[in-house]
């Protein structure tokens, strides 16, 4: 069996969230269990080959062992999605209001990237550099 991995995002609006990675990033949703009022339980959103999983903030015992504070959600780690074209990726990021923290630029270890700001403060890193792909 291989191993995946998929970043698993708690936001305090997780339908906003949902709909602003869908706009700005092109993730498509290819799950999404409500539960009652405005929480989403559980959400899976895809992104060619990866995926990410996303929820509402809650006080829960996920959050209690990982010292989540539900009013200040905000993510340790920054996800790096591959995408065919960067500059264009970026443009639809900021039309849709992701704050672009570092402009498309071409890197020293191949292809370029950039890095952008979701609505509640999330960072994501977007380029076509594959580290999956033979060094050559």
């Amino acid at each position: 069996m291989s191993s995946t991995v998929i970043p698993g995002f708690r936001y305090r609006n997780a339908k906003a969230a949902i709909d602003f990675l869908v706009d700005a990033f092109g993730f498509e949703v290819r799950l999404l269990v409500e539960g009652e009022g405005d929480l989403i339980e559980h959400a899976q959103l895809v992104h060619g080959a990866g995926m990410v999983m996303v929820g509402s903030a809650r006080d829960d015992e996920y959050a209690r062992l990982t010292g989540l504070d539900v009013d200040a959600s905000r993510s340790a780690v920054a996800p790096y999605v591959i995408v065919d074209n960067v500059a264009a990726h970026a443009g639809r990021a900021r039309r849709a209001g992701a704050e672009i923290l570092i402009e498309p630029a071409e890197q020293d270890y191949g292809g370029s990237n950039y890095t952008a700001r979701d609505l509640e403060g999330y960072i994501w890193s977007f380029g076509s550099y594959d580290p999956w792909e033979p060094a050559g």
